[in-house]
This record gives C-alpha cells, structure tokens and sequence, in this order.
C-alpha cells in the first residue's frame, strides 16, 4: 500500500518498471493465456480471467489512491456492485439508500424479491431516527452512496460506520461521484470502496468498468475468488485505457469542480432556475458534513427547472455544448434528466420518495471553457423563456 500522494501515485503507476525491454510506459498484455513453468508448476500469471497483468497493475493504483489492501477490476460499476452482494446469504439483510443511482436500485430490488439473494431494508439517511431502524434488521451490509445521485445529498460516514461495527456489519460505500481524490471512505471507517471506473476515474467515456477496494485483505481474498468464479474481471484493454485516464484523474478533478462552482453561482440567479443541488452551498442540508468528509465539493450538479416536463425539449435542443446522455466524469460537460434516463427503473413513488421530480436536471461539468459553458447555459435558458413566455429573464 503507497501512501504516497495522490498525483504521483496515479502518475508514477508502472513507470520504468518494464523487466523485458526496459520501457517507461508499462505494456498492455492482451495474452489470455500463459506458459507453465513446468508439468504442475503454474507461475504467477497462467488464465487471464484470473489474473492478468494489466489488471493487476490498475487494480494496486487504484488500491493504492483510496489506502485499501485489495481491489478488484472489474467488467463494470454494476460488476463491481454484484461482486460486494457474493458475501451475502439469504438470511442477511442489506440495507441501502432511499436515492441511490437508478442502476443500483434495480439490481438490489429485484435479487432481493426475485431471487430471494438476502433481505432487503431502504433507508433515508437523512431522516431523523435513521439509526434505530437500522439497527432493528441486525443488516449484514450497509450500502451508502455520499453524494448521492441525482440530488447529492450527504450521508455521514462516520456515524454510519461506528453504528455497523456494533452490529457487526459490512459498510459499502459508492464513491463514484467524487473519486478517491476528493473522497476516501476507507479512512472514514468502511469496509469496502465501489467504483464506476466508467465515470471520474477514465475519464474520457470511452470504457465500461468497475472496482471494489477492500479494507481487510482476507476479504479481498474472498472477493476476487468470487470475480474469477463468475467471470466479471475487467478485460485487459479496457484497464489499459483506464489506467491511462486514471494519470490525470487529479487535473481533471480540479478544473472539473472548478467549473461545477462557477455553474452552481450562475444557476443561483436565473429567474427559471427553481432550485439548486450542491454540497458546495451553505445552505445545503449536508454541507458541513461534506466539507468534514471530503477535500472538495465535487463536479456534479442538479437544479430544478421553473417548467413544466413538455417544455423541457426546448431547454435542451437548444444547448451546444452540454450533450444530453447519460453517465458523468467525462473530459465533455453532459446534461442528464434522471426521470427518464438514470433513475428510469424506479417506479414514480420510489422515485417521489427520493425527492426526484420532474424537472429535475443534473449536470457533469467538464474541462471546457467556463465562459463557452455558461453561454450555453445562458442561450439555452433564454429559448426557453422565450418559449413559455416568462419575461423575467434577463439573460
């Protein structure tokens, strides 16, 4: 475990350490196979399911950036989600938030109801009284995601993790939205660490993956005997790229929040701008925890817009440079609506209770020109306005 700083970490991975011809860069081994030593004697390296160079070598980086002892790379975020379930039972509960990525919901509801996988426990954590219900199920497994998605509420991780160690349970923590540069629930108390490799960490929407980092080895032990067993490794290509995004992720981070704040301060004047969603602002309910558990706020953002749902088309054919697609954490500034896009597969009450209306949008800001992002933003307010015939905008 490195417990260099995170820049040179990500940086210096595999650099110069070449044994074969001495390169700077370190190879991309696509070999799905590998040469016995000899009858019965495997070497390090004999399937590339199981292990495989590449892999592995992404696999210590990023081990390494949130300070856990194991990670497993895997073929996606949700890979890496169904991975951390292989250590529940039937028996045990799972207990995760009321406002988690649509994704993740999906796959939690229906092993609980269709497959009877373990049992199962929604819970708003931001609710007083939060922690006796917990309590009450005896959960094997607490799944948090701070910030949220798509509203970034907070959930304190500390409180969570000192409840779970006296009830013996596993706390999971998604931290996708703001990488181990911003965030590291590890040092917070958790057991174990999900990423969507997809989004902060690549960084350049051009690969699907997905990692669990684990605290404790033996459980990393345990997690990667199950990612061989299903075969939900990552392939060698893709941690190849993700390995080359990940070199950046420091930069990248730092002009991407740079933009989110200078977005959430336009967002706070516009006239059709309903509300704002940003752990940065004073006012949000999470604020001081965010700022306790992170060393930054973030370049992720949602607002609700002041219209109805049919008129929304207007605000987005409009845009020019925000591109309306899913997925977050690229280099490109992307608008999402939730509703219909990422939290599609909740139903209207589950998707009510967690406070997604609408209107509701959310951004992921990327390294532009912040002065070309506010423009869009600006003309494509406008159109709007001009649309539903709201003469208070003043541009």
């Amino acid at each position: 475990m490195s417990t260099g700083h995170a820049a040179t970490i990500a940086a210096q991975a595999g650099i110069a350490k070449d044994t074969a011809f001495s390169a700077v860069i370190p190879p991309l081994y696509l070999s799905t196979t590998y040469k016995l030593g000899a009858f019965q004697q495997p070497e390090q390296y004999d399937y590339s399911r199981s292990n495989n160079p590449t892999r592995d070598l992404l696999a210590t980086t990023l081990a390494d950036l949130e300070g856990g002892s194991k990670a497993i790379v895997t073929s996606s975020g949700m890979a890496a989600c169904l991975l951390a379930l292989q250590l529940l039972t039937p028996d045990d509960t799972l207990v995760i938030p009321h406002d988690c990525y649509g994704g993740s919901y999906r796959l939690f509801t229906n092993l609980a109801a269709k497959k009877h996988a373990f049992k199962l426990l929604i819970i708003n954590f931001q609710q007083a009284g939060w922690q006796a219900h917990v309590s009450a199920v005896q959960p094997k497994m607490i799944w948090l995601e701070t910030p949220s998605n798509p509203l970034l509420q907070i959930t304190d991780i500390r409180a969570v993790c000192t409840l779970a160690k006296t009830l013996d349970a596993l706390v999971v923590v998604d931290n996708t939205f703001l990488s181990p540069i911003l965030q590291q629930p590890l040092a917070l108390g958790a057991d174990l660490v999900v990423h969507s490799t997809t989004k902060y960490i690549n960084g350049h929407s051009d690969v699907i993956g997905g990692v669990l980092i684990c605290k404790a080895p033996e459980l990393g032990d345990e997690l990667k005997w199950w990612a061989n067993c299903l075969g939900i490794t990552g392939a060698p290509f893709d941690c190849y790229l993700t390995l080359r995004g990940l070199r950046t992720l420091p930069l990248r981070i730092a002009l991407q929040q740079d933009n989110a704040a200078r977005v959430v301060d336009f967002l706070l004047q516009q006239p059709l701008v309903a509300k704002v969603y940003y752990p940065g602002l004073p006012d949000h309910p999470g604020h001081s925890v965010a700022a306790n558990q992170q060393t930054g706020f973030g370049a992720m953002c949602s607002f609700d817009l002041a219209c109805d749902v049919s008129q929304l088309p207007v605000f987005f054919s409009a845009l020019r440079i925000f591109t309306l697609a899913q997925s977050l954490g690229g280099i490109e500034s992307l608008i999402c609506h939730p509703g219909s896009m990422t939290q599609a597969s909740m139903n209207a009450q589950a998707q009510t209770e967690a406070g997604i209306g609408p209107a509701l949008l959310r951004l992921s800001l990327g390294i532009e020109n912040i002065d070309d992002l506010l423009a869009d933003l600006q003309q494509a307010l406008a159109a709007l306005a001009l649309a539903v015939g709201d003469t208070r905008y003043a541009g």
